[in-house]
């Protein structure tokens, strides 16, 4: 099975390397519904090598300046303890049951549910934030928003592996309206990286990571990104990313309403 791994990492991350999103959107129910992966083992692999993955991309948008600190500071001040506590909250539930199975189960066909919305109308959401980025209300408490908007991905993330990437940027979006697109995105991928480390670090802490399965999806996803990322400009982004909705809204559903 570990070429079907491998080759299904290349897929993901070809889609990556072509929208900008997608890594834990399909990458944890690809491997629960298609390998029968446990959905804990899913999860808590699939934020390892989100970290992992991630922080190439960090390291590359930092040396071009395309991270602003501060925005990825807050969203970390509320990320990184809501990550912990949910860790804990998920090793108090009982053992041995599919208690843990079932939430982790849910919390991922909603969050894909919640990605999908933000491919689709995360412009519409930077328009109108735009148009009202001047309200005294919000700029006296942008801080603070931003901070309990990181706690929110924090448990997202923590108990499904999805929402630091689309999620993350649809809110930025509309939080920092007028924040350069490449810094939205550089932004959200370093806050990423210290999110899905701390829960993935976790998740295996919990037992809920397969070391083997990260390395063969690993071995197929990076030349997989390289190759998406080469030829995105060659293919329509919208197209795409209407594709790519679509699926997370079937996908979603299943796992919601299963």
């Amino acid at each position: 099975m570990d070429y079907l791994y491998t080759l299904s990492g290349f897929v993901v991350g070809a889609i990556v390397g072509l929208t900008g999103v997608g890594g834990g959107s399909l990458m944890t129910p690809l491997l629960v519904l298609l390998f029968g992966v446990s959905p804990a083992t899913a999860v808590g692999t699939d934020l390892l090598y989100a970290a992992i993955t991630k922080a190439g991309g960090t390291v590359a948008h930092g040396r071009k300046g395309h991270i602003d600190w501060a925005i990825t500071g807050r969203l970390a001040a509320g990320s990184i303890p809501a990550a912990a506590i949910t860790v804990w909250v998920l090793s108090q539930l009982p053992k041995g049951s599919n208690v843990i199975g079932q939430l982790i189960s849910h919390g991922l066909g909603f969050a894909l549910l919640l990605t999908a919305i933000a491919i689709l109308f995360g412009r519409k959401l930077r328009d109108y934030a735009g148009q009202h980025e001047e309200s005294a209300l919000r700029q006296k408490y942008l801080g603070k928003i931003t901070i309990l908007v990181g706690a929110i991905l924090g448990v997202v993330v923590t108990i499904s592996s999805v929402g630091a990437g689309a999620l993350g940027v649809a809110v930025l979006f509309f939080l920092y309206p007028k924040l350069p697109p490449i810094r939205i995105v550089g932004s959200d991928v370093a806050h990423a990286v210290p999110l899905t480390l701390v829960a993935g670090l976790g998740h295996w802490m919990l037992g809920g990571v397969d070391w083997a399965l990260l390395g063969a999806l690993l071995l197929g996803s990076l030349p997989g990104i390289w190759l998406g990322t080469h030829i995105s400009a060659k293919v329509p982004e919208h197209i795409l990313r209407r594709l790519l909705a679509s699926m997370l809204v079937i996908i979603g559903s299943k796992l919601v309403f299963a």
